[in-house]
């Protein structure tokens, strides 16, 4: 795979590319400038090429791709039954808020999080409540006592935890997913999962999946995960949510069923198998491209731009950058990395508050497009503080 060669993807309908004005370079959205791998091509070109797009359900083929995936990738052995696939995470984190919390029932989550963890929350009428991570030393940590805490005095129903976390790149430790898992069995809080980005991981880190660490855990929680970030295929609307508690899992057919949201799309199903049969060469090439990604962006910025620090990601391929060094409110930031450097990033506030001061980079990208947007980023920089 050529992941140096460079995709036009203008007049496209991206989101990453065509929603905001031409002149900004987008290093923003959670989708890569990559090719998805060769094989799932083929196998969607196959599919087209039938000609007929009539109603579709998972073959056997298709859970037993899945169940492989997670076998192979993280030692996590799941079945069958406990699959509930649905069009996307953010849809299914809704449904499980509606689902297992009623209205003004409190929801813990980790600021600064992927946005819509809160948009689930306030949408559907429950109380956000925020356990803030700790930025220490520029690695991002958990306060176990505020979570607890939290959990006792907001009377915490739900928990949803991002891991590997999105935006700040933590790969939880097996001791942390554990401290978390015990707490919430302690107080009877349902954790939801959200482990989208488990495949993505540097190498010296490994994603536990949570489910995985026990029984006790495995029936206390909703695994949310998905091929979508893996391979490139977010477009085609496609998770895995894996449920073991029979109990839960029925709750969350049933009401699935009374919105009729149980059909697949035929596409997404052929993209998904053919992605976890074939693809784990292809994502073992990426994780390294994004990881050489990474110290590029890492060795510029502490040559040129030191005033500028970089968390230390251990998986995702999204970087955290802290500016708050120089010296600007959230809109002077924002209009400074527009108007000034021409480029299109996340804006740290919108994780939370906790976010103030930093962006949010995508890295998933050939490296020169990288090189373009730092040299932009240097020349803005030092235009505005000469």
């Amino acid at each position: 795979m050529n992941f140096a060669k460079v995709i036009n993807r203008k007049n496209t309908n991206s989101v990453k590319w065509d929603y905001f004005q031409e002149d900004l370079l987008p290093l923003w959205v959670a989708d890569m400038d990559f090719r998805s791998p060769k094989e799932v091509i083929k196998a969607l070109d196959k599919r087209v090429k039938h000609g007929i797009f009539g109603y579709t359900f998972p073959q056997e083929s298709y859970y037993e791709a899945v169940i492989n995936w997670m076998k192979k990738r993280h030692n996590w052995q799941i079945k069958k039954d406990w699959i509930i696939r649905t069009p996307g995470i953010v849809t299914a984190l809704n449904m499980i808020v509606q689902v297992f919390t009623k209205e003004n029932d409190s929801v813990l989550i980790q600021r600064p999080v992927y946005t819509p963890f809160s948009e689930a929350i306030i949408n559907n009428n429950r109380k956000l409540v925020n356990s803030p991570l700790i930025l220490n030393n520029n690695h991002y940590e958990i306060d176990f006592d505020d979570f607890e805490n939290k959990i006792i005095n907001e009377k915490v129903k739900l928990f949803i935890m991002c891991s590997p976390h999105n935006p700040v790149g933590r790969v939880w430790t097996k001791d942390e997913l554990i401290k978390m898992g015990n707490i919430c069995l302690k107080h009877n809080v349902l954790m939801v999962v959200d482990e989208i980005h488990h495949d993505i991981v540097f190498k010296k880190y490994e994603h536990l999946p949570f489910a995985s660490l026990s029984e006790e855990f495995s029936l206390n929680c909703i695994t949310c995960t998905a091929p979508s970030k893996t391979f490139n295929i977010a477009g085609l609307k496609i998770s895995n949510i894996i449920i073991e508690n029979e109990y839960l899992r029925k709750q969350f057919n049933d009401y699935l069923e009374k919105i009729s949201l149980q059909s697949s799309n035929l596409l997404a199903l052929t993209a998904c198998e053919a992605a976890y049969n074939f693809g784990a060469k292809w994502l073992d090439e990426l994780i390294n491209y994004i990881y050489e990604n990474k110290k590029f962006v890492v060795k510029f910025i502490n040559d040129n731009l030191p005033m500028i620090k970089v968390i230390d990601s251990e998986a995702t391929y999204l970087l955290w950058l802290d500016f708050r060094s120089l010296g600007m409110d959230n809109d002077k930031l924002s209009e400074f990395i527009n108007k000034e450097a021409k480029l299109l990033l996340n804006n740290g506030y919108e994780y939370g508050e906790e976010g103030s001061g930093f962006l949010r980079l995508n890295i998933g990208c050939p490296r020169s497009i990288l090189e373009e947007a730092l040299i932009r980023l240097d020349n803005a920089i030092k235009k505005h503080f000469h």
